[in-house]
């Protein structure tokens, strides 16, 4: 995916992404902490234009990884339990 990024002064932030296949789109991250997700068609100018609070980007942001914050922070929180598990047995068979 190519990626272009823009400072919009006094506005954010502007990614203008394109697939490989040749869809467009942008993500405009306001400073005001609004995101606008906007489409392209053919033209130069968006066929939608899509506001999104901080919360709604965040649930969108993890339906596109595939799992939660959640999910995913209960994983590290595994990981972590069964090493903190190995370490404490290996120090145990050092005494």
């Amino acid at each position: 995916m190519d990626i272009d990024r823009t400072t919009v002064p006094g506005t954010g932030v502007l990614f203008h992404l394109r697939t490989p296949e040749g869809a467009h789109f942008a993500l405009l991250l306001e400073t005001g902490g609004t995101r606008r997700l906007m489409l392209y068609g053919e033209s130069d100018e968006p066929i939608a234009d899509i506001a999104l609070r901080a919360e709604d980007a965040d649930r969108l942001a993890d339906l596109l990884r595939g799992r939660s914050v959640g999910d995913r922070l209960a994983r590290v929180e595994r990981r972590l339990d069964l090493l903190t598990r190995e370490r404490r047995g290996t120090a145990t068979a050092h005494r």
